[in-house]
Formats: structure tokens, C-alpha cells, sequence
């Protein structure tokens, strides 16, 4: 680890030289890059500065110790001692997990989307309050959505929505939130007071950037267009601007009709076509390395039931770290950080293991 640690300095040293080249300074692109991977290695740099600085302090201290014949002296530095050890395993626990290889997607933004299950018309509503759930956690942390298409049951409700979230590392926070999650509540309409149990499908999808190569023949797909239904704006059902695109090898079907333009939904539908055909890349490697991800967290499975939210009792469970959480109300006002701190940590821990 520590040659490595070593390397990632050397580094970090190289591009400080580099940046202040003229050369690089007449190049924009190379600037940027170069500045992005200092910003990435900084972490790892200042991590190991301090864990070298502690490694003297437990020398120093036990140099001292040794020759120390005060008593009160000699306690002040066990005590100085002990302190060191203990911020030594943490530093050294903090290196351990920024050398873990990194995500590529990890600074995506992502695209989401959330389908009604079983429940009826009770799961379609609970899909428009998860769908206004992660709105807000996207507003707490300034990031943008974008809603792309949704289909309404006529009560409030969302028989299937998708949407973008825009903003750094979205799919770093939002990537354990694919799954079917379920609710325990009693319906409005419920007169008897029985409590129900409904479920809704989450899929996270990383947003397809340049840096991935998704090779679409035109010729695969069908493009429709035609005019958008349901609730919209003055000019949205007068006319053709929904889109719909038919994908003919895997059967997926895009609809997009949130916005005014055509143009606009063409390019909101082309890009959540990437994304899904790029998602099913991702789950064929992930199924080829069955054996590896029993050690993460969940099984990255669409029809694993991650997630309980109980309303009665007040309390959402996870059930693949098993936490519980006994605020249901603030999760879902967008309160979500320690559910998604809690499930990066034991992500971290399995991948530790296994390293």
C-alpha cells in the first residue's frame, strides 16, 4: 500500500510541475485534465501527509517514553501515545478506502425510474411520493431534475415516471437505490383501517457521456412522433411533439412528452435509450461476476426488495445493511444522507474484504 501511496505523491508532484509549464497553460483541454486528476489524487495526498506526520509523533512519543522517568510526564505521553495509535488504524482505514478502484460513473448524473407494482392505484401514488423524495434530495444537494416522461393514474398517483438528475457524483449517492422498495401504510381509502402493503420498482441508470461508447444503427430504431397526452402546457397537446422511440433488438420503447419542443423530447428519449441499452451492458457484466458481488451490497437485482417504509410505526428499513431509521417523515421529505452514507460505508467494508 505505502509504494503505492508513494506513487500517487510522485504524481500528484509531476502534475504540480506541469501546471505551471507554459506549454500546458496553451492548452485548455490539457489544463482541465490534468486539474481534474489533481483534484482526485489531493484526498489520497493529504490523507497520507497526515498519517506520515502521526507515524513521527508515535516515534517521538515512544523515543521519549523510554527515557521518561517523571511520572506525570510519563502519563502525558501514554496518553499522547495512545491517541496516535488510535488516529493511526483510522488513517490508515481512510487510505485503504480512497486506494479502492474507483467507479467510473461515479461523477454521472444519473437517470431514474420509478414504476408502479403491485398495489394499484395505492403503489402508483407511493411512486409519486418516492419520485418527490428524491426531487427534494436533489434539491438539498443543488442538484437538477429533469423530468423526462410520466404517466399518471389520474389521482395523483404515477403508474411509471423517468427523470434525470443532473449534478457531480449523483450516481455515486443514488447507484444502491435501484430495487423494489415497499410500503406498509393504511390507503385513504381504506375504511377499515387495514394496513396495505404496496411496492414500487426503482432503476438507476448512469447517464452515457462521450467517454462511452453506445453504437446505436439507425436502423434499430423507430421513431414516432405524435401529439402528447395528458396534463400540459398551452401548447403541448396541440402539437406533435411527444416522441416515442421503438429499440428493435431488446423491445424498449422511450416515450418522451415533457417538454414543448420535439427536439427537446427527441433528445431527452435518445438519452434514456443510452442509458438503458448501456445499463444492460452493465448487469450482463454484473451477472458474469455473480460470484464477486455476493460480497456487496445487495445483489444489484431490479426484483430485490431493498427497502421497507412502514407508516404506522414510523420507520424505513434497509434491508440489505439492516438499518433502521425511525423518521420516516424527513426521508421522505429528501432527508437521505445517512441511508446513503450507511450503504457507501458497507460498500466500502465488502470491497475491503475482498481486496
Amino acid at each position: 500500500m505505502f509504494e503505492k501511496l508513494e506513487d500517487v505523491r510522485h504524481r500528484q508532484e509531476e502534475i504540480l510541475r506541469m501546471l505551471g509549464e507554459p506549454n500546458t497553460a496553451g492548452d485548455p483541454a490539457q489544463m482541465q485534465k490534468l486539474m481534474k486528476e489533481q483534484a482526485e489524487l489531493q484526498p489520497v495526498v493529504d490523507a497520507y501527509t497526515a498519517w506520515k506526520k502521526n507515524c513521527q509523533v508515535i516515534e517521538e512519543s515512544t523515543e521519549l517514553l523510554s527515557g521518561e522517568e517523571d511520572p506525570e510526564m510519563r502519563d502525558m505521553l501514554k496518553e499522547e501515545l495512545a491517541s496516535a495509535k488510535k488516529q493511526d488504524e483510522e488513517l490508515t482505514q481512510k487510505l485503504r478506502i480512497l486506494l479502492l478502484p474507483k467507479d467510473p460513473n461515479d461523477e454521472k448524473n444519473v437517470i431514474m425510474e420509478i414504476r408502479a407494482g403491485a398495489g394499484g392505484d395505492e403503489a402508483a401514488l407511493f411512486a409519486s411520493e418516492i419520485y418527490r423524495m428524491y426531487v427534494r434530495y436533489a434539491e438539498g444537494r443543488r442538484w437538477r431534475t429533469d423530468l423526462i416522461n410520466v404517466n399518471e393514474n389520474g389521482l395523483g398517483g404515477f403508474k411509471e415516471c423517468s427523470f434525470m438528475v443532473n449534478g457531480r457524483g449523483a450516481w455515486s449517492r443514488l447507484k444502491y437505490e435501484s430495487g423494489v422498495h415497499r410500503v406498509q401504510r393504511v390507503p385513504e381509502t381504506e375504511s377499515g383501517g387495514r394496513i396495505h402493503t404496496s411496492t414500487i420498482t426503482v432503476a438507476v441508470m448512469p447517464e452515457v457521456t462521450e467517454d462511452i461508447s453506445i453504437d446505436i444503427p439507425d436502423k434499430d430504431v423507430r421513431i414516432d412522433v405524435m401529439r402528447a397526452s395528458g396534463n400540459g402546457g398551452q401548447c403541448v397537446n396541440t402539437t406533435d411533439s411527444a416522441v416515442r422511440l421503438t429499440h428493435y433488438p431488446t423491445g424498449i420503447v422511450i416515450y418522451s412528452q415533457t417538454e414543448k419542443s420535439q427536439i427537446q423530447n427527441k433528445a431527452k428519449a435518445w438519452a434514456l435509450l443510452r442509458s438503458k441499452l448501456y445499463d444492460l451492458e452493465l448487469q450482463k457484466r454484473h451477472d458474469e461476476e455473480a460470484e464477486a458481488r455476493r460480497s456487496q451490497i445487495g445483489t444489484g437485482d431490479r426484483s430485490e426488495k431493498i427497502r421497507t417504509y412502514n407508516f404506522p410505526q414510523g420507520r424505513v428499513t434497509d434491508h440489505r445493511i439492516h438499518l433502521t431509521l425511525h423518521r420516516i417523515d424527513a426521508v421522505m421529505n429528501g432527508d437521505l444522507d445517512e441511508l446513503m452514507d450507511a450503504l457507501t460505508a458497507a460498500d466500502q467494508s465488502a470491497r475491503l474484504a475482498q481486496s
